[in-house]
């Protein structure tokens, strides 16, 4: 059974860690560490699970994940029928926001990088506008055995991170999760459960059993610890997972969407889609079609 602390393999020559995964799919459980991690999904798509909010990531997407705060990058089915090597590639850099902020940026100068580390607990996505120049830069320090080079080029991220104007968190401050570390296993093993088998018929009777809770206390415990109901929980993965799908255009029609994300009824796929997304379906499918509309069109200028 996997617990919810994480202890990262810290270099004790480095204040600052750098490094590369290349695995078959991401460490599929939900932890926490003291550490601040910035993460760079070079390859791989999925669910990101941050406190008690989730969010669709793929390739090259950026995200910032607080201190402490309970997150999982959890991949799709798919990635753990046939196992490939490499399936998911990421750069992670690890850093102690204490440490950082009591020792390197303790210097008026700095001061403006402090209060960025300081506001950063719940995490956020990295724009896309600047995605490319925060990658250049991961990969430098990943690269740099120079410890002054690595440093200096750290700063220089901290300084690009923080001009991304209100960025939105990965979580609301007062819905992260509230555990100690027993609970944080249960919670673990039920966010499992949950993203493993979204596509079936689980009952409430069915992940309480995970949880080996009576259905009423379950519901009181799950409800406790994250903010959301066991069927609101379960909405939110069915239909991020929907929204994968019809923006990949890996779909025969919206209701056999519908089904293979464990809807039993299109009527009710539409009402939760739309309460969620605040979109119907095929409004969503043309809204995504009109931000990939001008990429093609540049993309098609360029090669005249």
């Amino acid at each position: 059974m996997k617990v919810l602390q994480f202890t990262i393999p810290i270099q004790h020559d480095k204040t600052i860690v750098a490094r590369e995964d290349r695995l078959p799919y991401f460490y599929p459980y939900l932890h926490k560490h003291k550490e601040m991690q910035i993460t760079w999904v070079r390859r791989g798509d999925g669910t990101l699970v941050a406190g008690s909010d989730m969010h669709l990531f793929q390739s090259n997407d950026i995200f910032v994940i607080g201190a402490n705060q309970p997150h999982v990058f959890k991949n799709a089915s798919s990635y753990f029928g046939q196992v490939v090597e490499n399936s998911t590639i990421s750069v992670d850099i690890f850093f102690d926001p204490d440490v950082i902020c009591s020792s390197l940026l303790n210097i008026p100068e700095l001061k403006n990088l402090r209060s960025f580390l300081m506001n950063s607990q719940n995490g956020f996505r990295v724009n896309k506008n600047i995605s490319d120049k925060v990658a250049d830069i991961m990969h430098r320090i990943m690269e740099l055995d120079n410890g002054m080079e690595r440093t200096l080029q750290f700063i220089e991220l901290l300084q690009l991170l923080s001009s991304i104007p209100s960025p939105q968190s990965l979580s609301n401050a007062a819905q992260t999760l509230r555990n100690n570390e027993a609970d944080g296993i249960r919670i673990s093993e039920i966010y499992n459960y949950i993203l493993h088998n979204y596509e079936k018929d689980i009952t409430l009777e069915d992940v309480s059993q995970q949880a080996y809770m009576t259905p009423q206390a379950f519901c009181r415990f799950f409800k406790k610890h994250t903010g959301h109901t066991f069927i609101s929980f379960l909405n939110e993965i069915r239909i991020n997972e929907a929204r994968k799908k019809l923006s990949e255009g890996n779909y025969d029609s919206i209701s056999s969407v519908a089904y293979n994300c464990g809807f039993n009824s299109i009527t009710n796929f539409n009402r939760v889609f739309k309460a969620i997304t605040k979109f119907a379906p095929s409004a969503y499918i043309e809204s995504f079609k009109e931000k990939i509309r001008p990429l093609d069109q540049s993309y098609m200028l360029a090669s005249v």
